[in-house]
């Protein structure tokens, strides 16, 4: 008999939208490949609601809060349901920004300088040198995040709303010019590296999401030893922070340097897009995985303890 996957979207984080997208479109997928599939749009009864499923699996293709970090792994290892992607631990790790730093340079990941203030301190001045990067700490999908330039006199004034919904801790990072380029780890083995231009200010959520809001660059047409150095820092970091499953790295490249040394780890996405127009089922195809087999994949991956 074909396994019962429940996937798992929607939730209530500022990623509400793409996470609908992502579920719907690997329900999809795990349809064409014969499994039996039932789509779950979280809410804070989902233990109840799983309860009565009794899936043999979850699919979580949940973004943000509570569906990314470690919150609803916890959950699923309660109530003993094998799931997908990264477990309690790694999913709370990379999700925490100024955490993951911590882990990603004791293993001599290269990063870009930074520090963790509070949004109001970052908004009362300037807490680094321009030009600099703030985000918040908890957030995916570049929600909340601002570039700073050389000429901005003042920092962003939005970080003072009293409605300001991404946490009150902001991690300052300098900006790196250059490119951007992302690789995906599957099965502790990276896939590609793409590059993504966008004609957008920064691959801001807008440009992650909207049709048309980036090009991809698959493969990237940087220097072979570049590329390969983007693979193994990925795989790097998806084994210090113990993710699971699939995993996709950001960077930037400073390609000014002309060699490796301009490459710099950003973050490490443990649940990433499963749209039509993310990065993950691009990588995975250019593999040689159509997005069923994939899918497919992640479900027989599934466990618990992970």
């Amino acid at each position: 008999m074909s396994k019962h996957v429940a996937v798992l979207m929607g939730g209530w984080s500022a990623e509400r939208e793409v996470s609908l997208r992502s579920g719907e479109a690997c329900a999809k997928a795990a349809e064409s490949v014969g499994l039996r599939v039932t789509r779950v749009d979280v809410g804070r009864d989902v233990a109840q609601v799983l309860t009565q499923l009794k899936p043999d699996v979850a699919l979580n293709a949940l973004h943000g809060p509570y569906g990314e970090d470690g919150t609803i792994q916890g959950l699923l290892e309660f109530l003993q349901i094998p799931y997908t992607h990264s477990g309690v631990l790694a999913s709370a790790l990379a999700m925490d920004k100024a955490q993951a730093k911590i882990i990603l340079a004791a293993h001599g990941i290269p990063l870009a300088e930074g520090r963790v203030v509070s949004r109001l301190e970052a908004a009362r001045g300037h807490v680094m040198e321009r030009p600099y990067v703030l985000k918040p700490v908890n957030e995916g999908s570049s929600v909340g995040v601002f570039i700073v330039p050389e000429d901005q006199e003042h920092p962003p004034q939005e970080l003072t709303r009293a409605d300001w919904p991404h946490g009150e801790l902001i991690l300052a990072e300098r900006y790196i010019p250059g490119l951007e380029l992302t690789c995906a780890v599957m099965n502790d083995e990276p896939l590609g590296v793409i590059e993504i231009q966008s004609d957008l200010r920064f691959y801001d959520y807008e440009a992650k999401y909207a049709p048309g809001g980036s090009r991809h660059i698959l493969p990237a047409q940087i220097l072979p030893n570049v590329y390969q150095k983007a693979q193994m820092l990925a795989v790097k970091a998806h084994r210090a922070l113990g993710c699971r499953g699939i995993s996709r790295t950001d960077f930037r490249y400073d390609d000014r340097t002309g060699d490796e040394s301009g490459l710099i780890v950003l973050e490490v996405n443990t649940q990433p897009g499963m749209t039509e127009t993310s990065l993950v089922p691009e990588l995975a195809a250019h593999a040689g995985h159509s997005f069923g087999e994939l899918v497919k994949w992640m479900v027989e991956d599934a466990s618990l303890d992970r």
